[in-house]
């Protein structure tokens, strides 16, 4: 039982912090037009914090309660592909094809780039650490 409300609070905790970030990005930066800048900085940042985590819990003694409540629990609430979906076919029925492109690719792509940065900055502190 206790698995489950790790897993429960980490989404909680999680859905509070895209709630706030999103809000503060569109906040600032919906002066650049319909391009989803919420969804994609929640993204990106989720996917360093889970690279990083990544390259700790490789190296460490993390139990599987804490690895529920991270991975599972906060980061996989806090990061968001249905509502990165959802934009990106508002951005097509709305016309703006190179906008939802553009969406796919940065999403994606720099997702993909910022786990590998994290795991490799985790990797390089946790060396630096044991020396």
């Amino acid at each position: 039982m206790s698995k489950i409300l790790l897993l429960a609070l980490g989404g909680a905790l999680g859905a509070i912090a895209r709630y706030s970030v999103s809000g503060i990005v569109f906040k600032h930066m919906h002066v650049f037009g319909v391009f989803p800048f919420g969804t994609l900085v929640v993204n990106v940042s989720g996917a360093l914090i889970i690279g990083i985590l990544w390259g700790a819990w490789m190296h460490g003694d993390i139990s599987s309660n804490i690895g529920t409540f991270l991975f599972i629990g906060l980061l996989g609430s806090f990061t968001t592909f249905s509502t990165f979906s959802i934009e990106t076919l508002n951005l097509f029925r709305m016309n703006e094809i190179k906008i939802g492109i553009l969406n796919i690719l940065a999403n994606n792509i720099l997702s993909l780039v910022m786990v590998y940065v994290g795991f490799i900055i985790s990797r390089a502190f946790i060396n630096v650490c044991l020396k």
